[in-house]
């Protein structure tokens, strides 16, 4: 982004500094201003990943689920844990 650019988007768009602030905002807020074409589905994960798996697969089961990550633009491991989650 260029200086201009940066600075129209913080006059256009609210600093908000925590998922409260966001979601209150939200709900109070006319959207219909803002230019909302560009945005995309954000996961945040926030729970500690403390214990871990080992699970075996075929070599065609493991094919697919790498292929299926791919298209979701996900590292293969994610792409498993939100499919269990």
């Amino acid at each position: 982004m260029h200086k201009k650019e940066i600075e129209d988007y913080e006059e256009e768009n609210p600093g908000l500094k925590s998922d409260r602030a966001a979601a209150d905002f939200v709900d109070k807020a006319d959207l219909s201003g803002y230019d909302l074409s560009g945005a995309q589905m954000v996961r945040f994960e926030i729970k500690r990943k403390d214990k871990s798996i080992n699970l075996r697969l075929s070599e065609e089961l493991y094919d697919a689920v790498r292929r299926r990550a791919v298209r979701a633009g996900l590292p293969y491991q994610r792409f498993i844990r939100l499919t269990l989650e």
